[in-house]
């Protein structure tokens, strides 16, 4: 990204001299369309924006939120909170990033000098998360390259990291499972890859993991290199990374499909349960799945929108990729539970005794558990990581962007040239912050970072942000940043939501976070 030369005379811009004149935040955005960084298509700004939304999360905490809270009646206020909350912030992200042209911190010059602390927080939350996200995707590359193998290692009980309590009940019959036993797979991902066995919780983390220390360098390698040059190349990657997981996805559902007993895991996945709908904790569950799945606040999609004409039609890709986003989710459950159901009828056992795991153990152990004992076990797992990877690397590309964008247009004459050194240095930095990750009880710390570095911090942050755009900076004002770029006014739907509603779905959301813990 080049410095803005101040003393050049303006250069004519023909989309511009149509917008009227009378907006006097116009000006500083004109005076940015030449120096910045454009994208080469429109697709790759979609598909960053895609890729950003859809990570590891939709595959494995969607699912579990929704049979949790109901199963099929889930989708009626995860429904609701997208259309009055999630949607409407994913919308003003757009709009603030491709109106003012600028990132997460130097934005707020413009729009509320005194809620320039919020652009601030978004960068240290962004390194927060950088410091664990990796290592998740580090834990699939490493499974990925152990899947590279006529047998996969987490099939059987007879490695040297198995225990007395190793239970593999797949092909066998009269074998009992009880509270103490533990499959192949879950004494693959505890004691092989992780040797949490070996740490004592965050009092005594242990030694280095070497191998995932080699994984996690391998990943940020391919972080660097795709964030160097600007999203002139971030653009490129996402045409692989962001489409991979969706032919991947297909896959295992037709796979997923014809395994015995899916349709039970399908029934509990959609079953509604009508009774939770009066139970606010469902509600609160839906918010923040929806905030957390399409990403408002992050600064991710304000980076990513300041790279677009100014005249882009922001409103339709907001529509498009938060369609796309709650429908992979929705896909997603599909794909896990008939899986799921497959293993029930394995062990012979309901449903709900297999769900119970959530989050990375949904990934690293059940679904390779299943896969393993698949035809073409090789092929799934190879297929089934890969998408691990690419639908984390997205997420890292948009996080890491949204960091790199604040900074540099903050700090312009320190760093505006030197884009290719400032990217190197903060990839060691995560890099160097994820080192407490790597080591034997590094899944406790991935825990913490996770609930409390990226947890309530990020629903504030969106809440502040909504009340400086609607309340200081002015919804009127607003809406005619949009009608100057899009040529029309937002309707009453999105003025009450920004002004009223989604600030009350995020007020509800922190207060009921902090009631819970």
């Amino acid at each position: 990204m080049s410095e803005q030369n101040s003393t050049a005379p303006p250069e004519k811009h023909p989309k511009h001299d149509a917008v009227p004149p009378n907006n006097n935040t116009l000006p500083c955005s004109i005076s940015q369309t030449d120096s910045r960084d454009k994208w080469s298509k429109k697709m790759d700004f979609l598909l960053s924006v895609i890729g950003f939304a859809v990570d590891l999360g939709n595959v494995w905490r969607f699912p579990y939120i929704c049979y949790q809270n109901g199963g099929g009646a889930f989708l009626i206020p995860y429904t609701i909170m997208a259309l009055f909350g999630g949607v409407p912030l994913f919308f003003m992200e757009l709009v603030l990033g491709q109106f003012h042209r600028t990132g997460a911190i130097s934005i707020w010059k413009r729009i509320c000098p005194i809620f320039k602390g919020i652009g601030f927080a978004i960068c240290i939350i962004g390194l927060y998360v950088s410091f664990y996200y990796n290592t998740i995707i580090a834990w699939a590359l490493y499974y990925f390259y152990s899947s590279f193998s006529t047998t996969l290692p987490w099939i059987s009980c007879d490695n040297p990291w198995n225990t007395a309590n190793c239970t593999n009940y797949f092909g066998k019959s009269n074998i009992t499972w009880t509270n103490y036993s533990k499959s192949p797979a879950e004494e693959f991902y505890t004691r092989h890859v992780l040797g949490i066995h070996e740490a004592d919780g965050l009092d005594y983390v242990g030694g280095l993991r070497w191998e995932l220390l080699i994984c996690l360098f391998l990943i940020f390698t391919i972080v660097y290199f795709s964030l160097w040059k600007g999203v002139k190349t971030s653009g490129k990657v996402v045409w692989v990374t962001a489409t991979l997981p969706y032919a991947v996805l297909f896959i295992l559902l037709i796979r997923g499909a014809t395994l015995p007993g899916a349709w039970r895991g399908i029934l509990f996945y959609l079953r509604p349960n009508w009774q939770k709908l009066t139970d606010t904790a469902v509600w609160i569950d839906a918010a923040a799945q929806i905030f957390f799945s399409l990403g408002p606040g992050f600064g991710v999609l304000l980076a990513l929108a300041s790279y677009n004409p100014f005249n882009n039609n922001c409103y339709r890709d907001a529509i498009i990729t938060s369609m796309v986003n709650c429908l992979t989710s929705f896909l997603s459950g599909f794909v896990i539970f008939t899986v799921l159901g497959y293993m029930a009828e394995m062990r012979d056992v309901e449903v709900e005794d297999v769900a119970k795991d959530k989050g990375p153990s949904l990934l690293f152990i059940t679904y390779p558990e299943a896969i393993a004992n698949m035809v073409g076990s090789t092929f799934f797992a190879i297929i089934f990581f890969l998408m691990m990877i690419t639908l984390g690397l997205d997420s890292t590309f948009g996080g890491l962007e949204a960091v790199i964008t604040a900074i540099m247009d903050e700090y312009p004459d320190i760093i505006g040239k030197r884009r290719e050194l400032f990217v190197l240095g903060l990839v060691i930095i995560c890099f160097t912050g994820s080192l407490s990750t790597l080591t034997q009880g590094g899944a406790y710390v991935v825990k913490l970072l996770e609930e409390f570095g990226a947890g309530c911090s990020i629903i504030a942050v969106v809440f502040l942000e909504a009340i400086a755009v609607s309340w200081f900076y002015g919804i009127q004002r607003f809406c005619n940043d949009v009608k100057a770029m899009l040529g029309f006014t937002p309707g009453i739907y999105w003025r009450v939501c920004w002004v009223a509603i989604s600030p009350a779905f995020l007020a509800v959301s922190i207060s009921a976070t902090y009631i819970m813990t």
